[in-house]
């Protein structure tokens, strides 16, 4: 799984750019605010269809131009690709797949898989719960596109029910919707909660022999995954975990009326991160939460290659510079394998021994 060349043209504040990679370790450097993270930011997108900023799509088009796009040519699965995205600036962006035309962004699933480490996911031990579901959907909505496309659903129902239960004080008649919403909800939570709570199991099993070497055996990560009303989700097919949401559900029908809010869902998941049976969100010193991060981080990386028997393309955002020089070392001697990006400042290269490829980015230009 490797880019090869990346064509920008009028994303974010570059103009025109070709840039060619090895299939090993491109260090993308340069000072502040020249455009590493949009390169890395143009990579996600071509393999997620959305970025990983909260912007949209039409703040990705340089400023002084009504339109743009990014394109890459990839070898996925020993094939060679080409992965293209258009925006523009009046009508809605435009996907292609070796130059055909794609309907949604869930068609992208699987062509290039990436994973992204950037200093924000650094807090995502101690972080609340939304960033934890976060990780789980982007592996597995690369993973699985059926997963992908259950989460889509799911989301845009729970967006109606949360506008019916704050509307039917004006309109009373949204009631008679609930029970419909709620019905459909349970459906698609419980294929989500199955998804979850198999890569939980799998993210807890490779996390916790990575972090006990990072720790050198001194210390033992352990996740588990936590869904609605305390249910034991390991090893249930959907059909077995839709009687106990429905349950719920009606359990908190009445509150949910009352605040205004769905209670009951996936959307109230979270993994409980565990550093020697002590709960890492509330105790975990802050150089053991960044070693978790790390650990967990490098376990997707794996679970990406165990499932595909080749490596994802790994992208770090300017995560070394926020790594002590140990947990530097570890991360580096741990991407040996597969195609990497890494984006640091012009005094962090000689991190880098022989064999990486440089390349220096100097307002939106690759020099």
């Amino acid at each position: 799984m490797t880019v090869e060349r990346l064509y920008l043209d009028c994303f974010r504040n570059y103009q025109k750019c070709t840039v060619e990679f090895l299939s090993a370790i491109n260090v993308i450097c340069g000072k502040n605010a020249q455009g590493k993270t949009n390169l890395i930011e143009a990579i996600y997108y071509l393999a997620t269809g959305r970025t990983f900023r909260s912007v949209g799509d039409k703040e990705l088009i340089n400023f002084d131009f009504q339109s743009a796009s990014i394109r890459a040519d990839i070898v996925s699965s020993e094939r060679e690709q080409k992965l293209e995205a258009r925006f523009s600036r009046d009508r809605r962006r435009e996907l292609y797949v070796n130059d055909v035309k794609i309907k949604k962004g869930s068609e992208l699933t699987g062509r290039l898989t990436v994973v992204l480490f950037c200093p924000d996911d650094l807090t995502i031990i101690k972080d609340g719960a939304s960033v934890r579901r976060k990780l789980m959907d982007s592996c597995l909505s690369q993973l699985r596109p059926a997963y992908h496309a259950t989460l889509s659903e799911f989301n845009r129902l729970y967006d109606h029910k949360t506008r019916i239960l704050k509307d039917h004080h004006e309109k009373p008649g949204l009631l008679e919707l609930l029970d419909d919403h709620n019905l459909r909800l349970a459906e698609l939570s419980a294929k989500l909660i199955y998804y979850r709570a198999a890569f939980a199991g799998e993210l807890s099993k490779r996390a916790s022999i990575i972090h006990k070497d990072f720790s050198d055996g001194r210390e033992y990560l352990e996740i588990n995954y936590k869904t609605v009303g305390g249910m034991d989700a390991s090893n249930k097919k959907p059909d077995e975990l839709l009687p106990q949401l429905l349950l719920h559900q009606e359990k908190h029908k009445i509150a949910e009326i009352r605040s205004g809010q769905c209670l009951s869902g996936a959307h109230k998941d979270d993994l409980e991160i565990f550093i020697n049976k002590i709960a890492a969100r509330k105790f975990a010193s802050q150089g053991q939460a960044r070693t978790a991060a790390v650990s967990i981080k490098l376990a997707e990386r794996d679970i990406h290659y165990e499932d595909k028997r080749e490596y994802p393309v790994l992208l770090l955002d300017d995560v070394l510079s926020e790594l002590d020089p140990k947990r530097q070392s570890f991360v580096l001697e741990r991407i040996e394998n597969g195609q990497v990006f890494i984006t640091c400042c012009d005094d962090a290269v000689a991190t880098f021994s022989g064999g990486a490829k440089t390349i220096e980015i100097e307002d939106g230009r690759a020099i």
